[in-house]
Order: structure tokens, then sequence, then C-alpha cells
């Protein structure tokens, strides 16, 4: 088996349609491909829609919303590709990428992850196709604007080239690398596992790549932004991240960089207050 694909949806029926499909095409030529659909717990008709019209998908439904990196693992611990793609229900893949992307996996036996460059649904470039590690130095300096650093702004779009972070929106892992890095750490609920696997990659001497093959990723389909939940999510993942990986710092590098994430997860609240006070 060359490639398992592993998606896992939450109440997203159309766009995991759309994805399958794109997969489908995406897949011709590729020997041996694999698909989990990893439902958790959907309140749609999901995994009703996938079992009726999609019979080549192993169709995996849990009965409670088990997070992005515990579903996930699921799928991975069954897995019999050589390559494992994690990719998110609100994406479409352009026709050449899968096999573009296991040709570049297969030249260059270093790589233990892979990312491609990702088109928001408006056609503009996704900075997020090609990220640094989160360390104290570039936290702070995200926190107060100066992204460069952090979206690795002096690499082309147009030429792969070596990155820290890979999205977990199409996060393609060799199974060897996983094999000795482990999973997805299920301390993360969503968001973060994706920077903490690039991490442990990394630190276990593999190399992270991007590649200008394409996607769209419709943002954020399958989360609802404007939520209480969302917020404590999102900003729980950023701490479970500097506690693991930096938590051991100088007390003057780990103590700013806490405070900014708790400020920027109040500013967020307060900003859902006032747009919940506005309807």
């Amino acid at each position: 088996m060359k490639l398992t694909i592993v998606i896992v949806s939450y109440n997203v029926r159309t766009f995991v349609a759309q994805c399958l499909d794109s997969v489908q095409k995406a897949s011709e030529g590729i020997d041996g491909v694999e698909v989990f659909v990893v439902d958790n717990a959907s309140s749609d008709d999901t995994v009703d829609y996938i079992g009726t019209h999609y019979l080549w998908v192993r169709l995996i439904a849990n009965d409670d919303n088990l997070g992005f990196s515990r579903a996930n693992n699921i799928a991975i611990r069954q897995a019999e590709g050589e390559y494992v793609l994690l990719l998110n229900p609100d994406t479409i893949v352009a026709e050449p990428t899968l096999r573009e992307c296991v040709s570049f996996m297969d030249a260059h036996p270093q790589a233990g992850g892979l990312g491609v460059r990702m088109h928001n649904a408006d056609g503009t470039l996704a900075p997020e196709s090609r990220r640094a590690i989160p360390s104290p130095w570039v936290s702070c300096l995200k926190m107060l604007g100066f992204t460069k650093r952090y979206y690795m702004s002096h690499l082309s779009w147009d030429e792969p080239g070596r990155i820290e972070v890979v999205s977990g929106a199409f996060f393609m892992l060799r199974h060897q690398a996983l094999d000795q890095v482990g999973l997805l750490d299920e301390d993360f609920f969503m968001y973060g596992e994706d920077i903490d696997l690039s991490y442990r990659l990394l630190k276990g001497g593999w190399e992270n790549w991007y590649h200008p093959s394409d996607i769209v990723h419709f943002k954020g389909e399958s989360t609802q932004k404007s939520s209480f939940r969302y917020v404590h999510v999102f900003y729980q993942a950023m701490l479970i991240f500097f506690r693991k990986h930096y938590g051991h710092q100088s007390f003057l590098f780990t103590v700013p960089v806490k405070l900014a994430i708790y400020f920027r997860a109040a500013l967020a609240l307060i900003d859902i207050i006032r747009q919940k006070l506005h309807l």
C-alpha cells in the first residue's frame, strides 16, 4: 500500500463529500490508496451519506467527539500505507497534487513531513502553508504583529523548500517517521497538534518540506470560531505546546509569552461578547 488518507469529519457532510470527490480523482495513478473517514459523532447525515455514496471509503463512526488527534490516531493505527496523509474535510485537492507529493517523498528519504501550497476560498495564498516553530522569540514577534519569520516569508511559493511546521490541513507523513516519533499527541483536542508533531519530527532527525502542489482550504468550516469553546480550545493548545517544549526555559521568556497568550485569549472573548450583544 502506497498511501493512506485520513479525513476527520464533524458536521461537514457537504465539504467532506466534495473533498472525497477530489481525492478520488487525485488518487488515479498511485499504486495502492486507502481512504479513511473518521466521523466525530456528527449530528448531520455525514455517516449515512458517506456509507451510502462512498463505498470505497473505510468509515469509522465514533460515538463521541474525540477531537482531532484521537480521531486521526484511530485510523493511523490501522493504516497500511507507506505514507499517511492527514487531510482536512474542508479541502479540495488538485488532480496532480497527490502524485506529485508521493513522488517527492519517494525522492527525499529524509522527508518525514510534507505540506503544500494552500489557497484560501478567495484564491489568495494561505501564509500558514509554510511556518516556523513558535519558539518564545518567534511567538513574541508574531504576537506583536511581526509575522515574516513565523510564516517563513523568505521562501519561494513556486519551489520546494525546507520548513519547520506542516499544516494539519494537508500533512503527508512517512509512516516510518511516525513509527519513530509517535502519533499525534492526544492532549491536543484540536489545534496545535500539527505544530507539536512537526517539531517532534525535526527533533527525531527528519526533515519537513513545503511543495508547490495545490489545494484549496475552506478554513474552519468544521469549527465555529465565534464561540467561547473555540477560543478556549485554540489558546489552550498554545499553552500545551509551550509548556511541553519550552516550559524549562528562563522565567524571563516563559512569563511574557504566557501573558501574551492569555491577553490574546481575553481580547478574543471580549470581541465575542461584543458581537453577541449586538445581535
